[in-house]
């Protein structure tokens, strides 16, 4: 009970955990209630505890395994589904050793259920995940969009994600604070009837990836920055004229919108140095 308490009162930061003393027959409970589960216990146990319980991926429940001695938290089920997250929050409460093993994490490597949540979409095709995380580990997978109405056949490495929420495309000057940033999304969301909370994700160029300002406001708000490409963006066919034509680019904000978004719902304009363009 000691080791377990001082679990959930870290925890307490980001997780509302509640503290549930072992016993066999309350686990189909606890794997069905909660979110998460952190065993502390050996991982034999653990496996030997889940083993008959194991239906796939998707829907198992993430467990960590985390030592009476609270030395490594070892991520069992789940890895990808908020386990390794969970673990290395734990190491970095308690000092502990995060013990992630998945390919993708250990290679410092993005993965598919990573990339899905922070463009706030649902994988499709669920089976296509082995061989995108295993070409995660080799090269940079790209994310594009196909805009309907049409039929598409895609092979068993293509994932399929369905986003939800808006898509808001910024283009700024070099040099710009974050604080700019978030004040000209703010009042374009202000003129479009919407809120922060809407927010899918962030797009722009590629030639911003780097601006310190533009990641902070991303990061303030909670959000994935995406950066197109140059072809990206210029396959777009924004309706108004841009700056951008200077650098070779039809425009920033809109085309990024365009590029990822169904439909633009507010045409690209500038707020000071900051122009911000929304699509859903």
């Amino acid at each position: 009970m000691e080791k377990a308490e001082k679990i959930a009162e870290a925890l307490q930061e980001r997780y509302s955990p509640t503290i549930i003393l072992y016993e066999k027959d309350k686990i189909e409970m606890m794997l069905e209630r909660y979110e998460l589960v952190v065993a502390v216990m050996a991982v034999g146990i653990v496996v030997r505890m889940l083993c008959p319980r194991l239906m796939d991926k998707w829907t198992d429940r993430p467990v960590v395994a985390v030592d009476s001695a609270l030395s490594c938290a070892v991520p069992v089920v789940g890895g990808h589904h908020g386990a390794n997250e969970l673990a290395r929050f734990l190491a970095s409460q308690l000092g502990l050793y995060a013990a992630v093993t998945t390919a993708t994490d250990a290679s410092g490597r993005p993965c598919l259920e990573e990339v899905a949540t922070r463009l706030c979409a649902t994988v499709v095709n669920k089976e296509s995940s082995k061989a995108v995380n295993l070409a995660f580990l080799k090269e940079e997978v790209p994310v594009l969009r196909l805009k309907g109405p049409r039929i598409v056949i895609v092979d068993e490495d293509v994932a399929v994600l369905k986003t939800r929420g808006l898509v808001v495309g910024i283009g700024a000057r070099k040099g710009v604070s974050a604080s700019e940033v978030l004040q000209a999304i703010d009042e374009a969301l202000k003129e479009t009837g919407r809120r922060r909370e809407e927010i899918a994700i962030l797009a722009t160029a590629w030639l911003k990836s780097e601006e310190e300002g533009m990641l902070q406001a991303a990061g303030i708000l909670g959000k994935e920055m995406v950066c197109l490409s140059q072809e990206a963006l210029n396959s777009q066919a924004p309706g108004t004229p841009s700056r951008a034509r200077d650098l070779g680019l039809n425009g920033v904000a809109e085309p990024a919108v365009l590029a990822l978004a169904t439909k633009l719902i507010f045409a690209k304009k500038a707020y000071g140095r900051v122009t911000v363009a929304i699509g859903e």
